[in-house]
């Protein structure tokens, strides 16, 4: 039993030690949401979003990660399919700051300086702290006041990524957030005329490209009779 014991303790330290350590890189895309106003479509961006994203990989197949990312995001009754919303005609805008963390899982080894490990399909699963505007009151028909508000998300998505050079990799990656809110259309019970009767909480997604650099890792040594 000792044996075994020691023999997973010398291969995971071995697995941990093959792959490079720090990724840190930017990325960018269209970002949409889903609630009581506008589209219901799950993926159809309609802003431009962006943020920043730091790695750390425990082994080729799981990474911590944390990122920050800014998502505006918008509806407009006029959009949808559905003729109550047509003829409703609300719309709106709002800002999103979310500081996220959490683990990405790959499904293959991934190690870019290894060329047989330079791509893989992902999953990941966040926790989210956001920042967004919500409503306080209706001050006139066309005018409503707004305070900054805090609250949490749940993302997760699937991306792939692969090796670009020896230090950078560019991924593609589509996300949903799963949030504990109803006001990010500024809609709400709260507010008789703001409440539309929703009875689900809003969703925001990112969907985008990533490139990220690689730095930290061990040197790769060469053979003497090179």
């Amino acid at each position: 039993m000792k044996n075994k014991i020691l023999f997973i303790l010398f291969a995971i330290i071995a697995i941990t030690l093959q792959s490079q350590t720090h990724e840190i890189g930017i990325f960018a895309g269209g970002t949409n949401y889903i609630g009581d106003v506008g589209r219901t479509n799950y993926i159809y961006p309609n802003k431009l979003g962006g943020g920043i994203v730091y790695k750390y990989n425990l082994n080729p197949r799981i990474a911590l990660r944390g990122t920050y990312t800014y998502i505006p995001v918008s509806g407009n009754d006029e959009n949808s399919e559905n003729l109550f919303r047509q003829d409703r005609g609300y719309q709106f805008t709002n800002n999103i700051h979310e500081f996220a963390a959490g683990l990405e899982f790959n499904f293959f080894d991934y190690n870019i300086s290894n060329y047989k490990t330079t791509f893989t399909p992902y999953i990941l699963a966040e926790i989210a702290a956001f920042n967004y505007s919500s409503p306080t009151e209706r001050t006139s028909p066309n005018t409503i006041r707004l305070k900054n508000k805090f609250s949490y998300s749940l993302p997760i998505g699937v991306g792939i990524k692969g090796r670009l050079d020896d230090h950078l990799a560019i991924a593609f990656e589509a996300g949903v957030r799963l949030t504990l809110i109803d006001d990010l259309d500024f809609t709400t019970d709260k507010i008789n005329s703001l409440n539309f009767g929703g009875t689900g909480n809003d969703w925001y997604m990112f969907t985008g490209f990533s490139i990220v650099y690689s730095f930290g890792r061990p040197p790769c040594y060469k053979g003497l009779a090179e």
